[in-house]
């Protein structure tokens, strides 16, 4: 006898964006499930950002855009029920670009710390090895944490962008076409990372890369137009999409 199945980590429910009068995303409703990547692909405009801006609030800094509908965090919704500061506390995201701080490695990954009341040193030296271990960087710049984050490689910036995130203990981690400037190995890292973070985090991965979406991801939803498609397991929807646009797609008819 099998118990109930566990709550999702976050429920969508008919979000709808607008900029100004143009529609980015319509009546869209999923559940993110606890500890799964979900991989979200389409072409260019089908709402996949807008999406993923919504689930911290980052469209929130934008006054043309209008959100609508309701988006749950376990359970408490993001608008009425979380601050803005706690929100994104616990929903990290990686941009396209990797974007360090003018400072050192280690200075880096103890800004957001820091800026939480941490003070400690043991601590923070303990965050700092720690999310450079999960981020699969550790082993690359243990030996200088006070050089300056701009000397570091372009895929180095990004696992630092990565581990930055990690310092601040998030419980979700959105990317944003995290690979979009790397080469296949810096890629191959960070969908290490991707993989290995996945025990302790929920992830939601929007790319433009249907190769890098199926070999990270648990689940796969298609946006289109600013719609969803479908969502599935993602081998199913690689192998037997039930949407002929889906499989239009993922075969390269467009986009």
């Amino acid at each position: 006898m099998t118990g109930p199945a566990p709550s999702p980590k976050i429920e969508v429910r008919d979000l709808a964006v607008h900029y100004g009068k143009e529609p980015a995303l319509r009546d869209l409703t999923l559940d993110i499930h606890r500890n799964e990547i979900l991989s979200i692909i389409g072409p260019s405009n089908s709402g996949k950002t807008s999406f993923l801006r919504s689930l911290n609030r980052l469209n929130d800094l934008e006054p043309r855009i209008r959100v609508t509908g309701s988006i749950r965090l376990d359970g408490k919704d993001i608008r009425r029920d979380l601050a803005v500061e706690d929100l994104r506390k616990r929903v990290g995201m990686i941009f396209a670009l990797p974007m360090p701080l003018p400072m050192s490695i280690y200075e880096n990954i103890v800004y957001g710390p820091r800026m939480a009341g941490v003070r400690d040193k043991k601590l923070l030296d303990r965050l700092v090895e720690e999310s450079l271990r999960s981020a699969y960087l550790w082993d690359e710049v243990k030996d200088r944490l006070r050089n300056s984050a701009f000397k570091l490689s372009g895929g180095q910036q990004q696992r630092l962008c990565i581990a930055r995130t990690l310092a601040l203990r998030p419980e979700v981690i959105l990317y944003d076409e995290p690979c979009s400037g790397l080469d296949p190995i810096s890629t191959a890292k960070v969908e290490e990372s991707m993989a290995e973070l996945r025990r302790d985090y929920t992830i939601v991965l929007v790319t433009n890369n249907t190769k890098q979406a199926a070999r990270v991801g648990t689940r796969t939803a298609f946006f289109l137009m600013g719609e969803m498609i479908e969502i599935g397991p993602t081998d199913k929807i690689f192998t037997s999409p039930e949407d002929k646009r889906t499989e239009d797609y993922i075969v390269g008819r467009f986009g």
